[in-house]
C-alpha cells in the first residue's frame, strides 16, 4: 500500500478511509470474473445543484468540482466522509479539479480562473471545464493545492496554463501557453501550447517532445514510473479536435504514438495505471471532428489500443478512469454526439456492463458518468437525481461476497 501523507487537518480523516477500504480486501474487487456488487453514497455539495468526483485515490479520497449556490460558479473540491472540502480559486470565479490526480501525498491539482482579464480574448482550454465559460474571460492556470494552500503553475510565457494529473514523486502534468503566435491556432485561440512536467510541487517546468510535424501538445496523466501520456496535433481550437491527431506516451525521453481507432482527431489518453496501461477515447472512422463519434479504448503494450465500444443500445462511449487491475470506468450514451441517455459503465475481462446493472438494491439515481476508479475498485463520478434534476457526486465501493 502506498504511503500516505496528508498535510491538511481536514483530509486526516483519509488515514481511516484507507484502513476501511484495506479491510475490505485486494485491490481488485472483481471476483473471479464476475462484477461486484456496489453500494453507492451520494456527496453533499457546495450550496449548488451539480458536483462531480474526478479523481479517487486508493487512500480513499475523491477530488473534482462542486457548483456554489446558483450554479453560476464552480469550486475545486476534496471529499472524504461525504462533506466537501472548498479548495477555492487564484481569484476568478471558478476552478476545478479535472482529472483523476491519483496521488496519495496529499497533493492536490486542477485548474483556476485568476482574477486577470485574458489580454487577448482566448477561451482557453478551461472554458470546457466551467459553467457557462465562453467569450473573453480571466486568464486560467493550472495550480498545486497543498500544505492549505493553492499555488498556480508557471506557463511557458504565454497566458494560460492547465493542471491534469501527478504522482507520489511530486510531478504534476499539463500543458502551458508560450509566447508563439501559432497560424494553425483556430480563433479565438491565439498562442501556441506545448505538454510539460512540473517537478518538485510544481517549483520547475519542462517542456516533452512532439512529432515534428505537430505544432502544439497536452500531457494529461503521470504514473509513479515517470511515464506520462497525452495529445498532440495543431494548436486548433485548444479543446480536443485536431490538438489531438496523435495520442502519445512519453517515457525515457522519448514520444510513442498509440495509434488511433481510425481518424485522425479526438484521440485522447485519460488515465495510465502503474504498469503502464492506457485508457482514454478516440474518434472511429467516418467521424465528423466537429461532432465526433468518440469510443473508449484501452491500450497495452501487448495488444496496442482497443476499441472498448460502447454499452448495448448506444454509439457514444469515453474510458475516463483506470486502475492497476485494468478495470476500466467511463460513459456511455446513447447518441453518436454524446448526447440522449447517458450511463456509467465499468469494463472489466472483455466485457462492458452498466454500472447501474450492478448497484444494490434501493439505489434510485442514475450514475450517469464514472470519472475515476481506484485500485480497490472503488469508483467515483456524476449520478442524476430523476425526481430533482440535481446531479451529486458520487462514491460506490465495491460490496464483496455479493453477486
Amino acid at each position: 500500500m502506498k504511503r500516505v501523507v496528508l498535510r491538511c487537518p481536514v483530509l486526516a480523516g483519509a488515514l481511516v478511509a484507507v484502513a476501511s477500504i484495506a479491510a475490505a480486501g485486494d485491490p481488485g474487487g472483481g471476483q473471479g470474473g464476475r462484477a461486484p456488487r456496489y453500494r453507492v453514497t451520494n456527496l453533499s455539495s457546495l450550496g449548488g445543484t451539480n458536483s462531480r468526483g474526478n479523481s479517487i485515490n486508493d487512500a480513499g479520497v475523491i477530488a473534482g468540482y462542486s457548483n456554489l449556490a446558483g450554479n453560476l460558479s464552480r469550486h475545486a473540491a476534496v471529499w472524504l466522509g461525504t462533506s466537501p472540502f472548498d479548495l477555492g480559486t487564484l481569484g476568478g470565479p471558478n476552478s476545478n479539479v479535472a482529472w483523476p490526480v491519483k496521488n496519495s501525498i496529499g497533493l492536490i491539482t486542477g485548474i483556476s480562473q485568476t482574477g486577470t482579464p485574458d489580454p487577448l480574448g482566448e477561451n482557453w482550454s478551461c472554458a470546457a471545464f466551467f459553467p457557462g465559460a465562453t467569450g473573453t474571460g480571466p486568464t486560467c492556470v493550472g495550480f498545486a493545492w497543498r500544505n492549505n494552500e493553492m499555488k498556480p503553475l508557471p506557463t511557458l510565457g504565454g497566458n494560460n496554463g492547465f493542471a491534469a494529473g501527478s504522482n507520489d514523486w511530486g510531478q504534476i502534468v499539463g500543458w502551458a501557453e508560450n509566447a508563439v503566435h501559432d497560424s494553425t491556432c483556430v480563433p479565438p485561440q491565439v498562442l501556441q501550447f506545448r505538454a510539460v512536467v512540473w517537478e518538485s510541487f510544481g517549483e520547475r517546468v519542462r517542456e516533452l517532445p512532439i512529432p515534428a510535424s505537430d505544432t502544439s501538445s497536452a500531457a494529461t496523466a503521470i504514473n509513479d514510473r515517470g511515464q506520462v501520456v497525452g495529445i498532440s496535433g495543431k494548436c486548433d481550437q485548444a479543446v480536443g479536435r485536431f490538438s489531438a491527431i496523435h495520442a502519445l506516451l512519453w517515457e525515457k525521453g522519448h514520444a510513442t504514438d498509440l495509434g488511433n481507432l481510425g481518424h485522425l482527431s479526438w484521440n485522447t489518453p485519460m488515465a495510465i495505471n502503474q504498469t503502464g496501461d492506457i485508457a482514454g477515447f478516440a474518434a472511429v472512422e467516418d467521424s465528423d471532428p466537429d461532432n465526433p463519434q468518440l469510443h473508449a479504448f484501452l491500450w497495452t503494450r501487448g495488444r496496442g489500443m482497443q476499441d472498448l465500444g460502447a454499452l448495448e443500445g448506444d454509439l457514444f462511449s469515453e474510458a475516463l478512469g483506470l486502475n492497476v487491475q485494468r478495470q476500466v470506468v467511463g460513459i456511455s450514451c446513447q447518441n453518436a454526439d454524446g448526447s440522449g441517455v447517458c450511463r456509467a459503465f465499468l469494463w472489466e475481462n472483455g466485457t462492458m456492463t452498466d454500472l447501474n446493472s450492478l448497484l444494490e438494491p434501493g439505489d434510485t439515481d442514475l450514475l450517469t458518468q464514472a470519472q475515476d476508479i481506484n485500485d480497490f475498485g472503488v469508483i467515483t463520478g456524476r449520478a442524476l437525481n430523476t425526481a430533482t434534476s440535481e446531479r451529486p457526486a458520487f462514491r460506490a465501493e465495491p460490496v464483496h461476497g455479493a453477486h
